[in-house]
């Protein structure tokens, strides 16, 4: 089995705009250069979270800058699933991020109530060539089913991530999923990706249980989409801007 080494990107990672996170991007850049990662995502909640940013927000992320204390910074969202797919925040605003996240969230308007509705849902926004990564898949409070995601992410390209902050901070109960999801993920053949889901710059690479997680089921490194900044930007096509 060849050796999972710790990713140098960190695409999920939260700020002070998503309300219920505490630092802000140059706390997070400074956190991350100081743990060697060459980029980190800045994939604040969409505007259907109570109390994430306006749309304006993510209108005027070319205010920042690509680099940050020496640290790639990934103009992003984790944007909110909605129904038949949809996410909560307009194609014309979301062409013009670098990473693009969709998970379930409680009240944020998503109506679905079944394993069917949840599952059919993700389908549907992984057919979405926007939407880079579909955030903690494993959530129970959105069961779906394990086998056909991963399989409509082989179809699409679409990653799955595997959240570390899932294994003991949030969304409690989601470990077996995660690790589900996982196994499932490298006998398929999956893309994954692995984030930590940071909501404080402290937070930021904290790896661990993803790692032991993929390790354990298998995951070949290829399949870890952010395992090196030209991992990243390959996945991201953002390869041929930095040509």
């Amino acid at each position: 089995m060849s050796e999972i080494l710790s990713p140098e990107v960190d695409l999920h990672v939260h700020t002070i705009a998503s309300g219920h996170a505490f630092s802000t991007i140059e706390e997070n850049a400074r956190a991350a250069a100081a743990l060697g990662l060459k980029g980190i995502g800045m994939t604040d909640h969409g505007p259907s979270m109570p109390g994430a940013p306006h749309f304006y927000h993510f209108m005027v992320l070319g205010f920042i800058p690509d680099t940050l204390c020496g640290v790639r910074i990934f103009r992003g969202i984790e944007a909110n699933l909605l129904d038949e797919g949809r996410i909560d925040l307009d194609e014309s605003y979301l062409q013009n991020l670098d990473v693009i996240l969709a998970g379930f969230h409680a009240d944020c308007g998503y109506t679905g109530t079944t394993r069917d509705d949840h599952t059919r849902t993700m389908m549907l926004a992984m057919e979405n060539p926007l939407v880079h990564i579909i955030s903690h898949p494993g959530n129970p409070e959105f069961p779906i089913d394990h086998e056909a995601v991963v399989r409509q992410s082989v179809a699409t390209g679409t990653a799955l991530e595997i959240n570390s902050s899932s294994f003991r901070r949030t969304r409690r109960g989601s470990a077996p999923n995660c690790l589900e999801i996982a196994r499932l993920c490298a006998e398929h053949g999956a893309p994954i990706a692995i984030g930590s889901d940071a909501h404080i710059a402290q937070g930021i690479g904290e790896f661990s249980d993803s790692l032991e997680a993929v390790t354990q089921v298998g995951i070949a490194p290829e399949q870890i989409v952010n395992r090196t900044l030209e991992s990243t930007l390959a996945f991201l096509g953002l390869d041929r801007d930095d040509a």
